[in-house]
């Protein structure tokens, strides 16, 4: 995909990013049995968009928004190594354009906005049996880290 570029999320992009919103979410539901089965969001893009400690990204193809993702930029934990963290969400990609390695350019390009703040990690959070999204994930050099576990009372 070497007609790729990516720029920041303006907010007249809303109405396709909750687009792809609704799609992470109808993807993430087999994974989660705790998410409520009507209509919901994961994220406040409009806040996300305007924030000074985020940074929402699109990746465009011939004038067309085909994915997304955000960065935001966190105070680690006090017994940590870093100081503080880069978080990416929303990593979204349009099914027509998936296994063309558009996911993992915009981790790069995630990873570099990270680096230019003088930023060293790079977090984020997947669902333990989404398979395809932790290899994308570990193609683009991340390991993982920490499982969650949970039960029902």
């Amino acid at each position: 995909m070497k007609e790729l570029h990516f720029r920041t999320a303006t907010l007249e992009d809303l109405p396709v990013l909750y687009d792809f919103e609704q799609g992470i979410i109808q993807t993430e539901r087999p994974f989660d049995e705790t998410l409520r089965s009507t209509h919901i969001n994961y994220y406040d893009l409009e806040a996300l968009i305007e924030s000074a400690d985020s940074e929402v990204i699109v990746a465009v193809h011939q004038k067309e928004i085909i994915g997304s993702s955000y960065v935001s930029f966190k105070k680690a934990a006090p017994y940590l190594k870093h100081t503080y963290f880069a978080y990416l969400g929303f990593m979204y990609v349009k099914p027509e354009y998936r296994g063309k390695g558009v996911s993992n350019r915009i981790t790069e390009e995630i990873k570099n906005l990270a680096r230019n703040k003088n930023i060293t990690e790079l977090r984020l959070d997947v669902y333990h049996d989404n398979n395809s999204a932790i290899r994308a994930y570990e193609k683009a050099g991340l390991k993982r880290h920490i499982t969650t576990m949970r039960i029902e009372l």
